[in-house]
C-alpha cells in the first residue's frame, strides 16, 4: 500500500533486553525494529524508527512528522503517563496514532495506569511484549487500508 508509518520509542526503551527483562522481555529495541521492518516489507509499507530519552526531541520529531507519515505508532514509555507536551504535539499534527506498551500498564502501579496518549489514539496494544509492536503495526496497516485516515 505504500503507507508511511513512524514508530516512536521514548525513554529507556533503548535499554530493552537489559532493563527488567521479567517485565519487558529479552528482545532489544534493535530486535523489535528488525521484526517490524520485515512486516513493513511484507505489507508494502515504509517504516521510520525514532527513539529518544528526551521529551523535547520526541516533540520535535512528532511535529516534523506532519505531512510525512500516514500513521504514528508510539511507545512513549514513562512519558505516556505525564507528558502534556507529547499529548499536545500528537494532537497538533493530526496523524492517526496507535499507542503501544510491552506490559499491561493497567495491571501495574497506579501511576502507570493513566495515559495521556490513549485519548488521542485510534487504538492501543498493551501487555503482549514484542507482539504488542507487531499487532500495533498490523492494526495500523488495516486501519489505513480501510480508509480511516483520521481527521486530515
Amino acid at each position: 500500500m505504500n503507507w508511511r508509518i513512524s514508530l516512536i520509542n521514548g525513554p529507556n526503551l533503548n535499554m530493552l533486553g537489559i532493563r527488567e527483562p521479567e517485565i519487558y522481555g529479552k528482545s532489544s529495541l534493535a530486535d523489535i525494529e528488525k521484526e517490524i521492518k520485515i512486516l513493513a516489507q511484507q505489507q508494502g509499507a515504509e517504516i521510520d524508527f525514532f527513539q529518544s530519552n528526551h521529551e523535547g526531541k520526541i516533540v520535535d520529531y512528532i511535529q516534523e512528522a506532519r505531512g510525512h507519515f500516514n500513521c504514528i505508532l508510539i511507545n512513549a514509555g514513562a512519558l505516556s503517563h505525564y507528558s502534556i507536551a507529547i499529548h499536545d504535539a500528537l494532537k497538533a499534527v493530526n496523524i492517526p496514532v496507535v499507542e503501544i506498551h510491552l506490559s499491561n500498564i493497567y495491571a501495574r502501579e497506579s501511576f502507570r495506569q493513566q495515559s495521556l496518549i490513549s485519548p488521542l489514539a485510534v487504538g492501543g496494544v498493551f501487555g503482549f511484549g514484542v507482539l504488542s509492536y507487531k499487532m500495533a503495526f498490523l492494526a495500523a496497516c488495516e486501519f489505513l487500508a480501510a480508509g480511516q485516515k483520521g481527521k486530515e
